[in-house]
């Protein structure tokens, strides 16, 4: 289930601090995005960050819970978004220092994403067909 508007607003207006952050829907949920990186996402108006090696342990509060996950072909897949824990939603200062750790972990994934460059270093070229 999507984010409701009323909980999109209540997340924008606390992560305001992080940078331009935009809401769409994806795969029944809905994606949080700060300046295009997707550091979150929602389902059932639960939040769920983004979770790798370097902040999975500043994220441990939230382990405890299920990840966010969907069903494939009768197997649970497990997504790296971590429910976040709903105390936070009533101290918006720590929300946004979680926040920034999963925008980190956002930036990393994007940065791995990227291709690499050729062995050579250079920019392959790319031949035109007339």
């Amino acid at each position: 289930m999507v984010a409701s508007e009323s909980f999109g607003e209540f997340l924008r207006e606390q992560l305001a601090p992080l940078g331009r952050v935009t809401m769409r829907r994806m795969f029944g949920k809905t994606g949080v995005f700060c300046d295009g990186l997707m550091l979150g996402m929602v389902a059932d108006n639960m939040l769920y960050l983004r979770v790798d090696a370097l902040n999975r342990t500043a994220f441990k509060e939230a382990e405890s819970s299920p990840p966010l996950n969907y069903q494939k072909k009768g197997s649970t897949i497990d997504l790296a978004f971590w429910r976040a824990p709903e105390r936070l939603f009533d101290e918006p200062d720590e929300l946004v220092v979680w926040a920034r750790l999963a925008l980190a972990a956002a930036h990393r994934v994007a940065t791995a994403r990227k291709r690499p460059l050729p062995k050579s270093g250079k920019p392959q070229r790319t031949r035109r067909r007339t």
